[in-house]
């Protein structure tokens, strides 16, 4: 699934594409994503893209009649394409511009679009949100009353969206290996110098991976239809069995919320 550096990675390549222009037409080929596409023929052209914006894993294009939002899904794409460009299987929306179109691909079809008139942060789906974890809002003052206050695995918590947006399975993974802290240890059990630690790893995995265009995934291509290029860089997501690049020792896994979750049993506890 694309996680916030691959959303944000393609909010930076298409924003400046998009920004100003006015939308001439919108065709959908696929009218039933995870939730019906509303009549984007109706409510976007003649209408002018004000802002390309993101709020967690959500894209928000801001136009001055409402805000049209976007969730990649499992697999979804957008890429700016000549308009002419002949369509392939899953490529379910387009909105043209020009001789130009930003063009929504996705196979599994959990993606979204939606559209809201008022305030897009009130919207049900953003509403109650955490922080952004780029934001001063994350940080160890917000975040250690709440783990003093759970009793659940620290990955678990790292990875609910309501205590912080956007933190998935591969940078939640990556930056407790950096933080030197077991992904199943309790919450409520760590220090705060640790939990300062891990505030800090979580900014810095994320600013690196967006500068670095996000993570290759088999599913996810970047809005140019290249991959990323993160992925060669991971320390322990996905390397279950290898050789940890630290010490030496395997990489073991384990199944923390259905989720499989790697790490070194010797750098982290």
């Amino acid at each position: 699934m694309p996680e916030l550096p691959e959303v944000e990675t393609t909010r930076r390549g298409i924003e400046p594409h998009l920004s100003g222009q006015v939308i001439s037409g919108a065709v959908v080929r696929q009218p039933k994503l995870r939730w019906p596409v509303p009549d984007l023929a109706k409510l976007l052209v003649q209408q002018r893209v004000q802002s390309v914006e993101r709020r967690g894993k959500y894209l928000l294009l801001r136009f001055n009649n409402g805000t049209l939002i976007i969730h990649l899904g499992m697999s979804g794409s957008l890429r700016v394409l000549p308009a002419a460009t002949a369509a392939r299987a899953h490529d379910h929306v387009d909105l043209q511009f020009g001789k130009q179109c930003l063009r929504f691909h996705d196979p599994r079809r959990f993606g979204a679009m939606l559209w809201t008139d008022s305030d897009p942060l009130k919207h049900p789906r953003l509403c109650d949100l955490g922080p952004e974890p780029l934001s001063d809002a994350f940080n160890s003052d917000y975040l250690y009353p709440i783990a003093r206050k759970r009793n659940i695995a620290i990955k678990s918590l790292l990875m609910n969206g309501h205590v912080v947006v956007g933190v998935g399975n591969i940078y939640a993974t990556e930056a407790l290996f950096a933080a030197g802290i077991h992904p199943q240890r309790s919450s409520h059990r760590i220090s705060r110098p640790r939990l300062d630690r891990l505030v800090v790893e979580v900014k810095k995995i994320l600013r690196y991976a967006i500068e670095r265009g996000g993570t290759t995934l088999r599913d996810f291509l970047n809005e140019s239809g290249q991959p990323g290029y993160f992925a060669q860089e991971l320390m322990v997501y996905g390397r279950a069995g290898e050789a940890c690049k630290q010490c030496g020792n395997t990489i073991k896994t384990r199944q923390i919320g259905q989720r499989a979750s790697a790490f070194c049993p010797t750098c982290q506890h």
